[in-house]
């Protein structure tokens, strides 16, 4: 991370390789309190092992409650940047989350999961799925809850998940994915180098406005060039924003409607999974 001072003989250092180009950009498609910046049938397909991205912005008093249902094949993280979230799974976790906080659910096999605003706050924040390797997509599925303290920060970025700058996540993710949270004042400048091999990357920014790449960025979703090259940011105001870098993932997606596999033999075993989940479920009044 490099932060420079604002005066008039600063400018961005010389960049170690050639700086990337954004390929394609969209400000989403809202649904209610959620913006839906990618899914598997769109972006996804060019982005994975990142599938899908949702910011959600739910107003105080709204009734907004996300009810239980299930996944498999992927792993969903939530990042919960204001308000409360009580939460339950089936591998048995429950609690309220608080700002600042992040949950990672790896689905594995199967599992089924519930989140709804606690109190009278506004509740913000990004959930975003990725694709699980083959080893793990019908694993058991684990869940973590983290407070804001546990998750390491270097300079502007929080570590939310990967390896970066010689700081660790404590997100039992799969190797070959870093995913940032990152906050920028106006004027300050910011630069990222990808791990070898993530030739992956995006960047989603719903408060604030930045230059990168040589065009300004606000409100929008941008994907970038495959390559390993650094990205190079200044920040025009106050802006908050996410960035997920990662080493392609090898398989073709194979879609189900809560579930991503790498194969239809798979994406069956996870949705069977699922039923017999449900059916538990249905069993002891939890859902109908």
């Amino acid at each position: 991370m490099e932060s420079f001072s604002e005066n008039g003989e600063d400018r961005l250092p010389s960049p170690i390789r050639a700086t990337r180009t954004i390929v394609t950009r969209t400000a989403g498609r809202q649904h209610g309190p959620v913006n839906r910046l990618f899914s598997p049938g769109d972006l996804g397909g060019l982005l994975k092992p990142f599938v899908f991205l949702d910011y959600f912005d739910v107003s105080p008093h709204s009734g907004t409650r996300f009810s239980m249902h299930p996944h498999s094949g992927i792993a969903t993280t939530t990042i919960l940047l204001e308000g409360e979230v009580r939460y339950e799974d089936t591998t048995g976790a429950s609690g309220v989350m608080s700002a600042g906080s992040v949950e990672w659910m790896n689905a594995g096999g199967g599992v089924w999961h519930d989140g709804y605003p606690e109190g009278r706050a506004r509740v913000r924040g990004y959930q975003l799925w990725t694709a699980l390797p083959d080893e793990l997509e019908l694993g058991e599925p684990n869940s973590q809850y983290l407070s804001a303290h546990a998750i390491p920060k270097t300079g502007p970025a929080r570590i939310i998940l990967g390896h970066y700058e010689n700081l660790q996540s404590p997100v039992s993710a799969p190797q070959g994915i870093n995913y940032l949270h990152v906050r920028l004042s106006a004027g300050e400048r910011w630069r990222y180098t990808p791990p070898a091999g993530h030739v992956i990357a995006w960047l989603g920014i719903q408060r604030g406005a930045l230059q990168v790449a040589d065009h300004r960025i606000g409100a929008e979703l941008v994907v970038f060039s495959e390559s390993e090259d650094v990205l190079d940011f200044i920040a025009h105001e106050d802006s908050e924003f996410v960035l997920g870098s990662a080493i392609a993932h090898r398989h073709e997606l194979v879609l189900g409607y809560y579930s991503v596999h790498t194969s239809q033999e798979a994406l069956r075993a996870g949705e069977n999974r699922i039923v017999e989940i449900g059916e538990q479920l249905r069993r002891a009044g939890r859902i109908r």
